[in-house]
């Protein structure tokens, strides 16, 4: 077994990347209404925050071709991806704009919100932190949903589920 150290930099990235990518995550679909209809983004860096008040996160890149519409968005809908959801949260992930394969309905403050995930959060934002090349977006909770079922996890770049614990 090989391992690698480094120091983080430009030079370094991939390496970084790499690194970051051995710890598996949930995967999330944030969406919130345009001007131009609703938005989608593909995120899988979403934490809780606080239970009180409540309050989650989650990270938005500065270079997205999406950062005006969700960095600017006052209200915003965070979804939970179950196991089956895979080419959904692809589809966002490409392109955020595309809800004709969607089954969605407006939900708090209009926002869309998709069915069949494991759980929603409908959120105002609370507060947003620069933080190097992305935004932290803190939003406070107004309302969540959740049913049963297993999540969609991403790791080194790839989609799957999640197996049970005996």
């Amino acid at each position: 077994m090989t391992e690698t150290t480094f120091t983080p930099g430009p030079e370094t990235a991939r390496a970084f990347r790499d690194a970051l990518g051995c710890f598996g995550t949930g995967v999330t679909v944030i969406t919130a209404m345009t001007e131009r209809g609703p938005a989608g983004i593909t995120a899988n860096s979403f934490a809780s925050v606080s239970l009180d008040p409540a309050l989650v996160l989650w990270c938005l890149a500065n270079a997205s071709a999406r950062y005006d519409t969700f960095a600017n968005a006052r209200h915003y809908a965070i979804h939970v991806m179950a196991e089956d959801q895979h080419a959904l949260a692809q589809s966002f992930a490409r392109d955020g704009l595309d809800f004709a394969h969607v089954h969605w309905q407006p939900g708090l403050n209009g926002v869309p919100t998709l069915k069949h995930t494991l759980a929603r959060f409908d959120c105002r934002l609370a507060a947003r932190h620069p933080a190097g090349d992305h935004q932290i977006l803190v939003g406070e909770v107004l309302s969540a949903t959740h049913r049963p079922g297993k999540g969609l996890m991403f790791k080194r770049g790839q989609f799957g589920g999640f197996t049970d614990l005996l």
